[in-house]
């Protein structure tokens, strides 16, 4: 078994206070004491395996929920049957803000590889930002956050080919990692190309080509799921963002 696949069980266990993900999730800007509250209500949940349901579109709105470890994908399905992808989800990262509202989740999310989840019941959660200075802050912080990445995210791909989709994709990927401490240079692809397709409104031939003319072009290197990004700078140039490959419209996919 590949190590980096192996979950060590005592990390997944960490409270809030300890967990690395403190500047991504939740307990960013509360104290110590806060966060041992908001601790309280947080349910570590058994690890999702890869294809296990976190939830489906229309289940009744309960909880949110925040990525540890792992990666999941959000979409959505049509009358017809067909699937939408929506997003790809890493650690740090909130799932179900988008039902606060509706009371029913528009989305379903499943995982993409072993992933490790919080559950903060929504019920307990907004008692207690009533009660915690500056937790119901974060919430709207959160909430704000996922909508304008999303809407942003959306423009930048709008009206552009599948050589400029494909490298913004794999930049902004790149750039979530390297905001969570790891390796933006080289790492796992743990959505299938038909999902990256799907998400991207391209056929799946054209996401293989895609792969191929990069890798032969001397951008990428791939070694089955592991993906490396060998020049950066024409990956940037491509997509017409700076220098740095930090994709400033776009926080989740």
């Amino acid at each position: 078994m590949d190590s980096s696949s192996i979950i060590n069980i005592h990390s997944l266990s960490r409270a809030c206070n300890e967990c690395q993900l403190q500047d991504l999730c939740l307990p960013l800007g509360l104290s110590r004491g806060d966060i041992d509250r908001l601790d309280q209500i947080v349910n570590r949940r058994r690890p999702l395996q890869r294809g296990s349901t976190l939830f489906n579109q229309g289940d009744r709105f309960q909880s949110l929920y925040a990525v540890r470890s792992g990666s999941v994908k959000s979409y959505s399905t049509s009358d017809e049957g067909d699937e939408q992808i929506n997003a790809f989800h890493l650690p740090g990262e909130i799932l179900g803000l988008d039902a606060i509202g509706s009371g029913t989740y528009p989305l379903s999310i499943v995982a993409l590889e072993t992933t490790s989840i919080c559950e903060l019941p929504y019920e307990r959660l907004h008692q207690l930002a009533h009660e915690v200075d500056g937790l119901q802050r974060q919430l709207l912080r959160v909430m704000s956050r996922e909508l304008n990445s999303d809407e942003q995210f959306m423009r930048l791909l709008a009206n552009r080919n599948a050589d400029e989709r494909f490298a913004s994709f794999l930049l902004n990927l790149a750039s979530r990692y390297e905001a969570r401490g790891y390796s933006g240079q080289a790492f796992n692809l743990s959505m299938s190309r038909s999902d990256i397709a799907n998400y991207l409104g391209l056929a799946v031939e054209t996401v293989s080509r895609l792969f191929t003319r990069f890798q032969q072009e001397g951008m990428i290197r791939v070694q089955r799921k592991s993906i490396s990004l060998i020049d950066r700078d024409r990956l940037n140039a491509l997509c017409n963002l700076n220098p740095l490959g930090r994709n400033p419209a776009k926080n989740q996919l």
